[in-house]
């Protein structure tokens, strides 16, 4: 009987992936969305609220787990696009990732009886495992996608099973992860959700993730690039450049009107906090259609025609939240809104890997995990530039937690400067990044 690692190791892709393959190679989107989400909505309420951890400290430690994920991006890329093994170059990575990955995300919500010192040692030296495995496993599958998908066409039609399970996985993180914990408690949560994370992600690995065959002489004939090399031929890359930052002011838009929507709900629309699920919901329930849409104009155009459009959507219609007065009419914004968001996940990843192809003709290395792991590193700026935003909003219009809804008249005008004014100009400087973006074909 064939082992599992031997089947592994003969397991080759020599043509396009079946639908089924596809299928399961997107389902990985679900469990990692879903503990994304999980983790950065609902860790410091847990950690704060319920273990009575200083906010001082935990801020701390959040400051720590971002360093650290910033920086595994690039080193973690690099490394993977190097190392050559009998079972290819990405599967080792994520096949060893994935137990450490879910174990790490439950013991997360699974502290023991701790003092405070020793609560925030355990916060630590679980999330910097978790983060390290999440990184491992999360970057190496993104790195298979322009592999398994060679085409435009093919990238198109193989990215949206992906994203529509990432979206699902979004919703639940944020809307059915407080049910599970007010009903079955932290540690209940904890193992609903990691079950649930270890068999889709299993399901994955096994149905979709293959790696494609190497000829030896093409395995063999160029030495692995070195990682000061990996990092000047990046930048150097004339499309990666305007991509690159082009991505990080979509991704700032998106965060400041996630981080705005609360402020937005309770402070402008005069409703209750739970209202912005409303919000929200209108956004990725729209987007799911909406991917099939973008799926089908890059299919008939360009990766760079379909995204400057979606781009264009996206900061026309978050204009419309300066107009509501009631929730109603702010999900109707928020369905325009989704029209756009479903653009621009169905297609950052498809220009990225048109952009890979790029580099390899040039240089000939396939550097995936180059490319994921310095945008990844990039990307993470969208938070720091969010927080930035945010205070300076809040403070400017003379914002006071103390007054709770009695706050100035200058709050709402601000709030709602932050919702869609703000946004749009992140999405303007997007627009005119993906406009000097010089690939204008759909395949090299």
């Amino acid at each position: 009987m064939t082992s599992l690692g031997g089947r592994l190791r003969e397991r080759r892709l020599d043509a396009a992936p079946t639908r089924a393959q596809s299928i399961a190679f997107g389902a990985s989107g679900f469990p990692t969305q879903l503990m994304a989400q999980t983790f950065s909505a609902f860790v410091v309420y847990f950690y704060v609220s319920q273990l009575a951890v200083p906010a001082a400290w935990v801020a701390v430690a959040m400051i720590a787990h971002g360093i650290l994920n910033a920086v595994l991006n690039p080193v973690v890329g690099a490394l993977s696009d190097r190392i050559r093994t009998p079972w290819g170059r990405r599967i080792p990575w994520i096949g060893l990732g994935i137990v450490p990955l879910v174990v790490a995300f439950a013991l997360v919500w699974m502290p023991p009886e701790l003092p405070v010192a020793g609560l925030i040692a355990w916060f630590l030296i679980v999330v910097a495992v978790y983060d390290i495995a999440f990184v491992v496993v999360v970057l190496n599958v993104s790195a298979l996608f322009p592999e398994i998908f060679r085409t435009t066409d093919e990238r198109a039609r193989g990215n949206v099973p992906r994203q529509i399970f990432a979206i699902l996985g979004i919703v639940l993180g944020t809307a059915g992860a407080p049910l599970l914990y007010d009903t079955i408690g932290w540690p209940g949560m904890a193992l609903v959700l990691g079950g649930v994370c270890l068999v889709l992600l299993v399901w994955s690995f096994l149905g979709g993730m293959i790696e494609r065959r190497v000829p030896e002489d093409a395995a063999t004939a160029t030495a692995p690039m070195r990682f000061r090399d990996q990092v000047t031929y990046t930048f150097r890359n004339r499309a990666f450049v305007p991509y690159v930052l082009g991505s990080l002011f979509v991704q700032t838009a998106i965060a400041v009107i996630l981080a705005a929507i609360p402020f937005y709900v309770r402070y402008s629309l005069g409703a209750a906090d739970g209202e912005g699920s409303l919000l929200l919901g209108a956004i990725f329930v729209t987007a799911i259609p909406s991917i099939l849409l973008w799926s089908a104009v890059v299919r008939r155009t360009s990766p760079r025609t379909a995204l400057l459009w979606s781009v264009a959507v996206f900061g026309v219609a978050v204009l419309g939240y300066l107009a509501p007065s009631n929730v109603l009419g702010a999900a109707l914004v928020g369905v325009a809104v989704g029209v756009g968001v479903g653009g621009l996940l169905q297609l950052l990843e498809v220009m990225l890997a048109q952009i890979i192809d790029a580099d390899a003709v040039r240089t000939g290395h396939r550097r995936e995990g180059a490319y994921f792991g310095v945008n990844g590193f990039v990307v993470r700026g969208s938070v720091v530039l969010q927080a930035v935003v945010a205070a300076w909003v809040l403070t400017a219009s003379g914002f006071d937690a103390a007054l709770g809804d009695a706050q100035p008249d200058s709050v709402d005008g601000g709030i709602r400067l932050m919702l869609a004014v703000i946004p749009l100009a992140f999405t303007a400087l997007a627009w005119l990044c993906f406009f000097l973006y010089p690939i204008r074909t759909r395949d090299l």
